[in-house]
Parts: structure tokens; sequence; C-alpha cells
């Protein structure tokens, strides 16, 4: 077996959160839109997904994460699951599973794995690519938050303007990059975003180079590198 779960909201307060994501101005251009796709030559509706139910990775110490994650974001401490065996495959590998309370009913998780190789990240994939990102309320939240992680004894890169948000980086003790968030956006910027992102997605697809279309988001005076 495998006991999962999610925090429920209630329906007005969650689409209430919601609105604040960057997936609102693409929910709300596609809400009158049908849902069914062709697969296998017929007509299709594909159950739609309510939301991110958690995501897991893996970590050195879950007792050290847990406490990471408490300290620095805090998180809450939710639950955890721990067998010999894996449910899903039967393997014989024993492991520590920890759910941790990332807000606005969204998990995040940990694998703990004693016998496995030492854990290590995709070497072929820039260090910069991978990571899990954390919205904040305001710009101001976001510099305190720099400066409390830096007295912490952390090393934090930004604020970095993306254009429509600004964020700090830095790692946790797993070797995972971390960002926080503070959106900037306008309705408008993400209507004109969603409007060129097929078009975007066409010319990288044949060239393997950067479209223009949206060059802004990194024009400003005070925006950066990744």
């Amino acid at each position: 077996f495998f006991f999962f779960f999610f925090f429920q909201a209630e329906d007005g307060i969650r689409d209430a959160q919601e609105s604040r994501g960057l997936g609102d101005v693409y929910k709300r251009q596609v809400s009158t839109q049908s849902t069914g796709v062709l697969i296998c030559g017929s007509m299709t509706r594909v159950q739609p997904i309510q939301r991110i139910h958690h995501v897991a990775y893996r970590c050195v110490d879950a007792k050290q994460t847990v406490e990471f994650y408490q300290q620095h974001l805090g998180m809450g401490f939710v639950l955890a699951i721990a067998e010999n065996e894996v449910p899903s495959t039967r393997e014989p590998d024993p492991y520590m599973h920890i759910f941790l309370d990332a807000g606005q009913g969204n998990v995040l998780a940990f694998f703990e794995l004693p016998n496995s190789p030492a854990m290590d990240r995709d070497r072929a994939t820039p260090a910069w690519v991978q990571h899990i990102a954390f919205e904040l309320g305001s710009l101001e939240e976001l510099v305190g938050a720099k400066t409390r992680l830096e007295a912490a004894g952390l090393d934090v890169l930004g604020p970095v303007n993306h254009g429509i948000f600004q964020s700090i980086y830095f790692f946790d003790p797993n070797g995972h990059r971390l960002e926080l968030v503070a959106n900037t956006r306008s309705e408008a910027q993400m209507k004109e975003l969603h409007r060129v992102a097929p078009l975007m997605l066409e010319e990288w697809s044949r060239t393997k180079r950067a479209p223009r279309h949206a060059a802004w988001l990194h024009q400003s005076p005070s925006a950066s590198k990744l």
C-alpha cells in the first residue's frame, strides 16, 4: 500500500489562492475551451489534473532535511512513511519518506535511502537548471528572506530580476537548488507571454537558439543572468 494526501482548501479560498500563480492567465483563457483530445482516432476527454499532489526528491539525512526546511523556510513537518520494502516494486530497500507543508496545499517530500549508493546530482546537467521555486508575498519579504538566510550562514544569490518576478537562490543540505520568488508581473505581461509561447517553442524546436519574442524579460537595467 501507499498512503497519499494533500491539503484541501475550501473552493472559494483555493480559487483566490490560485489566482496568484503564474498559470492564472492561462487558466482563464482556456476555461471555455474543450478539454477533449484526439487519442487513437477518437475524441477522448482527459481527466483534468487538480494540482500537484506532491513532489519527491532524495535527501542525505531525513532529520537534517526536516530541520533545515523548518528553520529556514518555516515549513511544517506533516508526516513520515517508512518501510523496509518499496510498496510499488517490492524491492528490499529501507527508506524514510518525509512530507513537508510548502503552503497552500503544496507538499514537498524527500526520501532517505541509507542502503543505496551515495546520492549525487545529475552531472550532465548544469547546477542551475534543476531547482525548486517557492513563492513569497512581496519584494519586501524576498529581501528580508535574503538577509535572514545570509545571517544564518547560507550563500544566497540575488535578487535576480526576471521581468515578471524577482528571485533569490541558495542550496539545501542535499545539494538541491532552491529559489524564492516575488511576483512583479502585470496581467498584460502574462497575456503577451502566453500569446507568444507557441511561437517561441516552434522557433526553438527548429533553431535551438533563444527566440526574441520575450527578450524584454531580462533587458531591464537590474536584470542579470540565471
